[in-house]
């Protein structure tokens, strides 16, 4: 059976000789994972960078029967041509570090609209964002967590969380430096929660210690999370 979706890369993995094992979100079966076949050949060119992290794609897809598997695109093409994203690098690096976080937090092949909808549109934005790009990732993070049922409403909640779990160097209720730097984080955090346009983050080496907190808390709430290692390719050009 053959159905017809949205989508948006996630990764890929090259398989035999000229083809990829690509891992989709769809807006109607959730995550999939798709051989394609004959992307990597030299003639047509350029068809593998439809499958560079956060593309956005109308697929025609086989449907697996019955237990999930590997399964085939029939059809697919570029739905909304990017302006920017492929071509700056400090969007591209956000773009991998962020697709390696929602390929690791969002697992389900089922259908969730909103959780879609909320990627593909903060997608697009972030391609055509000329200023304030800086924050994106954080922003990004922030909202995607209420989508994925942990979100928060302070940054006092996230920090607390993080210190109470011992993810922090410190005991719970210490007062020690690496707690009392995560409670200077508190503001930050509340700025991007309520209005990212008024943030005061000073430099890429600040954002680079709030990814670290964030990505902290996600893992106390997605156990398969693991270490998200393309983290510190996008310090190095935050920095």
């Amino acid at each position: 059976m053959l159905i017809k979706t949205r989508g948006i890369v996630l990764s890929y993995l090259k398989y035999r000789e000229t083809s990829i094992i690509a891992r989709v979100y769809t807006e109607r079966l959730g995550v999939q994972t798709y051989v394609v076949n004959g992307v990597r050949k030299a003639k047509p060119p350029g068809r593998i960078a439809l499958f560079q992290p956060f593309t956005l794609l109308e697929l025609v897809a086989y449907v697996a029967r019955g237990s999930s598997g590997l399964t085939r695109l029939s059809e697919f093409r570029c739905a909304e041509p990017f302006q920017s994203l492929p071509y700056e690098v400090q969007k591209s690096s956000v773009a991998l570090f962020l697709s390696e976080v929602v390929g690791r937090a969002v697992r389900e092949e089922e259908q969730n609209e909103p959780l879609f909808q909320f990627l593909h549109d903060s997608i697009l934005d972030f391609d055509r964002q000329t200023t304030g790009t800086e924050n994106f990732a954080l922003v990004f993070l922030l909202q995607l967590a209420t989508y994925l049922g942990f979100g928060v409403s302070s940054g006092g909640e996230l920090t607390d969380q993080v210190i109470m779990a011992g993810h922090a160097p410190v005991a719970p209720g210490a007062t020690g430096p690496a707690t009392l730097r995560l409670r200077e984080f508190e503001g930050y955090f509340d700025e991007l929660l309520r209005d990212p346009a008024t943030s005061t983050i000073p430099n890429g080496r600040v954002r680079h210690e709030l990814l670290n907190v964030l990505i902290r808390y996600y893992q106390l709430h997605i156990e398969q999370l693991g270490e998200i290692r393309s983290l510190d390719i996008l310090s190095q050009v935050l920095n």
